[in-house]
């Protein structure tokens, strides 16, 4: 496997990763506001970000009825 191959797969890894864990922000409970920043922080600093939002984001989903 060359090295642009590989580096195609990571990439594409942590976009799989940034747009669930959107997901997972989106439907936290909490402020919008709140959201808002953790949506920013995850897109346009994608693994600082997903590493900060693992270790200190929302943990509380909302249950849909």
């Amino acid at each position: 496997m060359q090295i642009e191959t590989i580096w195609i797969v990571l990439a594409a890894v942590l976009l799989l990763i940034e747009l669930w864990a959107i997901n997972r922000v989106r439907k936290a409970e909490g402020k919008s506001s709140n959201k808002l920043v953790w949506i920013v922080v995850i897109v346009f600093v994608p693994l600082f970000g997903l590493i900060g939002w693992a270790m200190a984001g929302p943990k509380h989903i909302a249950q849909n009825p």
